[in-house]
């Protein structure tokens, strides 16, 4: 299934194949398809349908390791910096933000909501001028800032993040209201409505 071009970049011919350059260029994984299928959330014969378009550009490269191809961009091809550039604003958040939260102990549930995960979720308007991300559970509040921080050096762009304990998450405030009624990207666990 053919999915239409991000908004975030209209450059792409897809949102599937921008999460795919996305997943392999920002984080540097050799990954197989299989494994890229399940990280991007994309079927796996539209993965290897876009891989197979990278690896006939030079963008991506493969090597095969016993019955498994696995896949990585290509550090040879002249397009794969501008193209990292690019992802980095419009993408990265989500494949950087997912990976650097990934290792801090104590988060059930971290998403993207405001503009930038509107415009991800193929909500129209304004480009975003920042991040919103909010982590659930009982992390180390240093750790998620200086993730966040890590991250928002990468990619140019303000991170806010917003730490709440499981119990206030599902509290009834106006804010969670508002935020658990619009778009959301879900980074790790799953949503705490």
């Amino acid at each position: 299934m053919r999915t239409e071009a991000p908004l975030l970049a209209p450059i792409f011919r897809s949102d599937g194949q921008a999460r795919l350059l996305a997943e392999l260029l920002l984080t540097g994984d050799e990954l197989s398809l299989t494994d890229l299928a399940k990280r991007i959330d994309l079927a796996y014969a539209t993965v290897h349908r876009e891989a197979e378009r990278l690896l006939d550009a030079g963008i991506l490269r493969e090597r095969q390791v016993g019955r498994s191809r696995l896949i990585s961009a290509n550090p040879d091809s002249p397009v794969v910096d501008p193209l990292r550039q690019i992802l980095l604003v419009s993408t990265g958040p989500k494949v950087l933000l997912t990976e650097a939260l990934r290792d801090i102990g104590g988060i059930t549930s971290a998403f993207l909501y405001g503009s930038f995960a509107a415009r991800m979720t193929g909500v129209p308007g304004p480009p975003p001028q920042d991040v919103d991300v909010m982590v659930v559970g009982s992390p180390d509040v240093d750790s998620v800032h200086h993730a966040c921080d890590a991250v928002q050096e990468r990619i140019g762009r303000p991170i806010n993040p917003t730490i709440l304990r499981p119990d206030e998450a599902r509290g009834r405030t106006a804010f969670l209201a508002s935020v658990a009624a619009s778009p959301t990207v879900l980074l790790l666990g799953q949503l705490p409505w």
